[in-house]
């Protein structure tokens, strides 16, 4: 069956806080540079009470990917779960507005819409405070079977290994996919999930995977190896493909016993790197399913993640599908 989506993403749906910050703020408030760490509403509260004045935009991983592969001019759907209140709205408005196929009933009588308060260094580093509010409360019962069926790839979001019903209905959307012969994609999501769920995670690669997305602090962490070129090769024998981001040092991408490195492409200047990796995910699965070689897939990331580190906020603000033409990629 023809796939009607390129990309269909499950993942945490939240609404990103981005302020600018130094260092010393972070010690201040004990939180771990660089990382995403999960807090309950009142440290949200007390946390964004001392934030820098910032800005407010639609995120959450996953569903920052799939609004960069509609960039790209991709067909693109979300499973994620938000609340009946404004910051939810918001969420739906913006998704949807960017072409994705967002249609899951919000949660009444719950928690509200979960945000994600992101203060950005200097360096152009985000470090990352969670309160998942409704995103948590994602169960199997939000799982739509005729978009999990009907999508090139399924891309699944790292970070519902944390809550145990979220966990349950990533497992029956990539059960749901493999059954219809899709594609099925992870994203390890930030190190900190992998140190707290690497067998789970191990495991679910070996079973259920055929695409991997992560970083170089993930994959090392990964293997619990300093050894980049040693994990990173793990990785590529445990799965289809693997796609292993290195900032500045570009990109690598393993299948089928080839290896491809991606460089990097050039930007003016770092303003801020929320989304980078996201925006390289949407990058490559578009181009995989486009039928586009490894290679070529892998400078679509790039450029994707290119354009985003250049501005706040984690989805492009410049048509990707344009800049990609106008570098000869599509």
């Amino acid at each position: 069956m023809p796939a009607r989506f390129d990309v269909a993403a499950v993942g945490n749906a939240l609404v990103d806080v981005i302020a600018p910050a130094d260092d010393a703020f972070l010690a201040t408030h004990r939180i771990a540079k660089g990382a995403m760490t999960l807090v309950d509403d009142a440290s949200s509260a007390a946390l964004y009470a001392a934030m820098a004045a910032g800005v407010e935009t639609s995120g959450g991983s996953a569903a920052n990917t799939v609004a960069g592969v509609a960039s790209f001019g991709g067909q693109a759907a979300f499973l994620g779960k938000v609340a009946d209140d404004l910051l939810g709205k918001v969420f739906r408005h913006d998704i949807t507005a960017q072409g994705v196929h967002f249609d899951g009933p919000a949660l009444k009588n719950g928690p509200g819409t979960g945000r994600c308060l992101v203060n950005v260094t200097e360096d152009g580093q985000r470090t990352m405070c969670t309160c998942l509010g409704a995103a948590d409360r994602l169960t199997v019962d939000d799982i739509d079977p005729a978009v999990c069926k009907s999508a090139a790839i399924l891309y699944l979001e790292g970070y519902l290994f944390d809550p145990p019903p979220a966990r349950l209905a990533f497992a029956k959307a990539a059960q749901l996919g493999r059954d219809a012969g899709r594609k099925i994609a992870i994203t390890l999501s930030d190190a900190f999930v992998v140190e707290r769920h690497r067998a789970g995670l191990l495991a679910f690669i070996d079973s259920e995977i055929d695409i991997v997305f992560a970083n170089e602090a993930e994959v090392t962490a990964l293997f619990q190896t300093d050894d980049f070129d040693a994990a990173a090769a793990s990785l590529g024998a445990r799965t289809r493909m693997a796609c292993v981001t290195r900032g500045e040092k570009g990109s690598v991408i393993l299948s089928d016993g080839a290896v491809e490195l991606i460089p990097a492409a050039k930007v003016d200047h770092v303003v801020d790197t929320t989304g980078a990796g996201d925006q390289y995910a949407a990058g490559v699965m578009f181009g995989l399913a486009r039928g586009l070689s490894a290679a070529v897939s892998g400078r679509l990331g790039a450029l994707a993640a290119a354009e985003v580190i250049q501005h706040y906020g984690p989805r492009p603000q410049t048509s990707l599908k344009a800049l990609a033409q106008q570098g000869g990629l599509l």
